[in-house]
C-alpha cells in the first residue's frame, strides 16, 4: 500500500511539474509555437516521458489552461474587511500582476487559444468569469442581486478583461493608473444605474458610507467635482 501511495504521489508531482513548465512556456509564447520537445527539455525529461503523463500537447495545454484559470479566479478572493474601494484596488493589483507575468498565456486563455479547442477553452474562461462574479457579490454583501446590479458587475468584469488585453497590446497607459481607473469604473457603473433604480442607489449609499477620506472612490468624486464644479 505504501509503495502504491508513493508511486501515485510521484506521478502527481511529475504532472504538476509538467503543468508548471507548460504554464511558463505558454505564458510567453503562443501555445501552437511551443513543441513537446521544448516542454520535455525545460522539464529535464525525455519526450516519450511527457507522453507517459499526457497523451499529447493538447491535453497538457488543457491542464495548464485549467491551472491558469484557477489561479486567475483566486485573484478575486479578498478578505471582506474594510472599504470596498480598497479591496478592489488590491484585487486589481494582483490581477494586473498576473497579466504582466503571463502576458501571452493570459491572452491565449481569454481568447481561447487554438491548441485548447474552442468549446473547452470557452468553458474554462466562463468558469473564471462566474467565479469573479460570485466573489464580487460576496464583497457587496448581496445574495440575490437586482437586475441592474447583475448587469453592472458583469459589465465591469468584461471591461476589466478587455482593458487588460488592450494594455498587453499597447501599454502606454501606466499599469498603476489602469488599476485605479478600473476601481473607479466599478463605482461609476454603479452610480449610473443608481440614477435610475432605487435598489442600486441603496447599494451605492452602502459603498460610499464605508469609504475612507483617502479611498479610491473618494478620489474619483474629488476628480469629477473638479471637472464640473457645482454653481455657487
Amino acid at each position: 500500500m505504501t509503495n502504491r501511495i508513493r508511486r501515485r504521489m510521484a506521478v502527481e508531482q511529475r504532472r504538476e511539474q509538467l503543468i508548471a513548465v507548460a504554464l511558463e512556456l505558454f505564458g510567453h509564447r503562443r501555445p501552437d509555437d511551443v513543441s513537446i520537445d521544448e516542454i520535455a527539455a525545460a522539464a529535464g525529461i525525455s519526450r516519450p516521458l511527457v507522453y507517459h503523463y499526457f497523451p499529447g500537447k493538447q491535453s497538457l495545454y488543457e491542464a495548464a489552461l485549467r491551472q491558469a484559470a484557477d489561479e486567475l479566479a483566486a485573484l478575486f478572493d479578498e478578505p471582506r474587511e474594510g472599504p470596498l474601494g480598497e479591496r478592489l484596488a488590491r484585487v486589481m493589483n494582483r490581477f494586473f500582476g498576473f497579466v504582466e507575468e503571463h502576458g501571452t498565456g493570459f491572452a491565449a486563455l481569454m481568447r481561447g487559444g487554438p491548441a485548447a479547442g474552442g468549446s473547452r477553452a470557452c468553458a474554462v474562461i466562463d468558469g473564471v468569469r462566474r467565479a469573479a462574479y460570485a466573489e464580487m457579490l460576496r464583497h457587496l454583501g448581496v445574495q440575490s442581486p437586482p437586475p441592474r446590479l447583475e448587469l453592472a458587475v458583469r459589465s465591469w468584469i468584461s471591461l476589466t478583461e478587455t482593458t487588460a488585453l488592450l494594455w498587453l497590446e499597447d501599454p502606454r497607459v501606466p499599469r498603476a493608473e489602469l488599476e485605479r481607473q478600473l476601481v473607479h469604473d466599478f463605482v461609476a457603473l454603479t452610480a449610473v444605474s443608481a440614477a435610475y433604480d432605487e435598489d442600486m442607489a441603496e447599494v451605492l449609499r452602502r459603498i460610499l458610507a464605508d469609504e475612507s477620506d483617502l479611498g479610491p472612490f473618494t478620489d474619483l468624486l474629488t476628480r469629477l467635482s473638479a471637472l464640473a464644479p457645482l454653481p455657487v
